[in-house]
Order: structure tokens, then sequence, then C-alpha cells
């Protein structure tokens, strides 16, 4: 919390179409992870502030519950418009609040009004169905929203997440208070502003502040009967126990991925040390969710394949985010800065350093968080570099024997995100396909997500799944009606 005179403006909140400060004043200084200079102000919501936007978002919903899909499609359309008008100042606000390299921050801007479009073209799917009964009744069902969806956001991704997460409810006819991250709020916020005339008052409601205080008071609020929430495996549990505390809630998790990307002796080594390296989301500095993070080689190119690698780690740009040539840049913030510094010594007494592991502290980069994109090898399987969430730009390495040692290194995780298969078999890539505990797999390609394919994890990587058509149908509620028709 900020108390210094010159520090920057206050961005304000939107709640119910207008600009809304905390009810207490409070405020929380954004930094720039690249430089350590505080470039935003932002309000720290009371659960006051919480209730005010829910309230908004119950009274909208009664107006957008009774527009056509036609006009929602219409709005959301126009909202994905006004994205693109403001592509190069919304993807900046990340840049220099998240510290992702602006090549990335371009494409995330990008599929934001594209997922905005995608859903509001899906609106018209949100339908029940008929079933024949006796000739004199009539049974259908219909599919309703829910009324008013939390939607709580992390940081790597905060312009894409905010548009792209608020997309399926509205398209569904639901109202919208959406907290992105404490550490990203600019690009939210400033979308919140900007959907003003587009969306009726109170449709989206965009609120900031500190997670313990206002993302509580939002999974915990009585009117807010489904939530979705992108983040930590931990977090995850706590927004389950929290809600159940307070009524019964529908509840979507995207959590945390240890994912694994295993390469068969057969493979095209070229593609899948190029993949390697960009399945580990190094451009986001590891910071993905879907990060293959565990590299599984067959022994007999195990070597080449680890050793290649590395040079092509150490190839990489590492600068300023905002420079149109840099491969990778800051870690997010202080927290993620320092647990990536401590995974980086756990390697060191865990495995062999190929590449990376070092760390520029404020003394020799003006105060940014930057770690160099880092590869470990000969980590064991049931090693803390293998089994724990990172989170950053740190990959393990392991070989494996054949078919059966990688299936089972591979599924040795409280994780079951994504996976990624490299072999020039169809046998080995459809055994695999169907055998690994994941919920996205990939053969012979990372990273890719297919808009309309649904996205979503296994075991600890969450509940529900997104991306897609259930997606939608997931913010509606299923109603049978039964009529009898006499003569």
């Amino acid at each position: 919390m900020s108390s210094t005179q010159n520090q920057p403006a206050i961005t304000a909140m939107t709640i119910g179409g207008t600009d809304r400060l905390a009810a207490d004043g409070a405020t929380i200084d954004t930094l720039n992870p690249a430089t350590g200079k505080v470039i935003g102000r932002f309000p720290a919501a009371t659960k006051a502030d919480v209730d005010s936007a829910v309230d908004a978002a119950a009274t909208a919903f009664e107006e957008w519950r009774r527009f056509s899909p036609q006009r929602r499609q219409q709005a959301l359309n126009a909202f994905a418009d006004i994205i693109d008008q403001h592509q190069d100042e919304l993807m900046h606000l990340d840049v220099a609040e998240n510290g992702t390299p602006v090549r990335e921050m371009r494409r995330d801007a990008q599929k934001a009004s594209r997922q905005l479009r995608y859903f509001a073209w899906l609106s018209l799917e949100a339908k029940g169905h008929t079933v024949p009964t006796d000739w004199d009744r009539v049974n259908f069902s219909l599919r309703q929203p829910w009324g008013v969806v939390g939607k709580i956001i992390p940081f790597n991704h905060p312009l894409m997440f905010a548009a792209a997460k608020i997309a399926a409810p509205l398209a569904a006819g639901n109202a919208v208070v959406l907290k992105p991250s404490e550490f990203t709020s600019l690009s939210a916020l400033r979308l919140g502003e900007l959907s003003r005339g587009i969306l009726p008052d109170g449709v989206l409601n965009v609120i900031t502040g500190y997670g313990a205080t206002t993302g509580d008071s939002l999974v915990r609020h009585p009117d807010v009967r489904r939530l979705a929430f992108i983040g930590s495996a931990t977090t995850g549990r706590a927004i389950q126990r929290a809600a159940a505390e307070a009524n019964v809630k529908n509840i979507t998790l995207e959590l945390g991925g240890k994912n694994p990307l295993v390469v068969f002796g057969d493979a095209d080594i070229d593609k899948a040390v190029a993949a390697a390296q960009r399945g580990m989301n190094f451009t986001w500095q590891g910071q993905s969710c879907g990060s293959t993070s565990r590299l599984l080689v067959q022994e007999e190119v195990y070597e080449e394949f680890v050793n290649r690698l590395g040079a092509s780690l150490d190839a990489m740009k590492q600068g300023d985010p905002a420079d149109e040539g840099t491969d990778t840049g800051a870690i997010v913030n202080e927290p993620q800065f320092a647990k990536v510094k401590m995974y980086i010594e756990i390697g060191k007494q865990e495995g062999r350093l190929i590449a990376g592991g070092t760390v520029s502290g404020d003394e020799d980069s003006g105060g940014g968080m930057f770690v160099r994109p880092t590869l470990f090898a000969d980590i064991d399987p049931g090693a803390r570099l293998a089994q724990e969430e990172i989170f950053g730009p740190v990959l393990a390495a392991t070989s494996f024997r054949d078919y059966d040692d990688a299936l089972r290194k591979a599924n040795d995780s409280q994780y079951g995100l994504t996976a990624s298969v490299f072999t020039s078999d169809l046998r080995t890539a459809m055994r695999f396909a169907r055998d690994v505990e994941a919920g996205y797999v990939w053969v012979n390609e990372v990273s890719r997500h297919v808009e309309g394919t649904a996205f979503g994890g296994y075991k600890d990587s969450g509940v529900g799944r997104e991306e897609d058509i259930d997606e939608l149908l997931s913010y509606t509620q299923a109603k049978n009606v039964h009529i009898v028709c006499e003569d």
C-alpha cells in the first residue's frame, strides 16, 4: 500500500459502469519487473466493494439475460472490435506490468479478441432439446444462465485471460465480476473502461485487490453461484473449501501442471529439440501452467538431446521486454523471483546443470528480475524438481528405457494438465495418447491450442473444461419442462 505523494494516478475499478475506488481508499502499487519501478496504482477492494460489484452484476443480469442471443453476439463482437482497436495500448500495459516480451503479448491481445468472437458465434448453441412422450404431453429442456459469475485470473496472461475468460459466461447471458491478479491488473482495468457503452452497465465489473480479501470475499459471496479460477493447485483447493463454507457453488478450476514431454529414440531430433524449448514457454519465462517442464528422453539419444537443447537455450536473447528482439523477459514479481531462485539451488543439488542457472539481481539489472532459461539433466523422477510446479524457466530432464518406463515416469505426478510425445511410430503415439494421464495431449507438437477444443486437466490439475462449447454450456443450468396438453 502506498502513502507517498509522488506516485502515479490511481486507475479505478469498473463497478456498475462507473469508476470506483476502494471504500477505504486503500491502493496497491504495481511494478515493472524488468526495472523494479512503480508504474501504476489501483484500488485494493474491500468486502464492501465486492458486495457492490455483485449487486451491480445482479441488477444488470436481469436485463442482459433478456437480450436475444443475437444481441449478445453483436455486443461481444463490438467489444472484440474495441480490443483490436486498442491492441497496442493493451499489450504494452501487459509488457510493462508482466515482464513478458512484446511479441508474446501481441499474440495474447490477438487471442483475446478471437475468444470473444468465438463465444459470440457459439451463443446460439446454448439450447435445449425435446423428448418424445405421450401424445397429449410435451417435454423439453431449457438452458438458462446462472446469474452472477465470479472470475479470478492469474498474472501470466493478463489481457488474454481477462477477455477470453469472460466470453463464455457473457455469451450465455450471465453477468461477471472479474478479479485479476494483484500483480497484473492494469489491462483488465482498462478492459472494464472499454466495455462501457458496449455492454450494459454492470454486466462486466472489474475489481482489484488481494486474494485473501478481495478474492475470498468474491468466492464466499452467497449470490455468486458460479465461479472459475486459474492458478495454483494449493489456491484452488483453498477456493473449494471457502466456497463450500458459503453455499453450494459450481466451480471450474484450471490449476497447475508438471507436464511431460516424452521423446522416443525414433523421433525427429531437430524438431523435438525445438519443441522442448518452445513447449517450456521460455518466452513467457516458463510462467505457464501448460509448460512441458519435465523432459523425458530415451536413453540412446539422451545425451545428444540435452546438450543440443542446452546450446539452444544459451542462444536465447534475454532483455528488455519492450524490445521486439527479446526472446525472454523478467519474472513477474518478487515472490515468484525468490521461488525460482530457490528451485535453481535445489536443482544444483538434485541434478546436472546444462544451461542457464544464472540470476540477475538489483545490482546488475537496474532492479529487474531476470533468470536465464535453465536446464537440469539427470533429475530423478521423485525429486522436487520433477514433482513440484516451479512456474519459472527451469526444465528438468531425465532418461527412460522403453515405453513402459516412459509412461510410468510421465504419469508419476499429482498433476495431469498437458503432455506431449515425439515419435515416428503411430502405434506408440496412439498408445501414449490413450495411456497418459493428462487432459490435453500433443503428438509431435507442443503448446498449440486449437480453437474449439476442450482444455483442462486430470488429477490435481483441475475440474472442468474450457475453450470449447462445453465451457459455454457450463455457464448455463439445465431445466426440464413437462407440459400436459389436454383436448
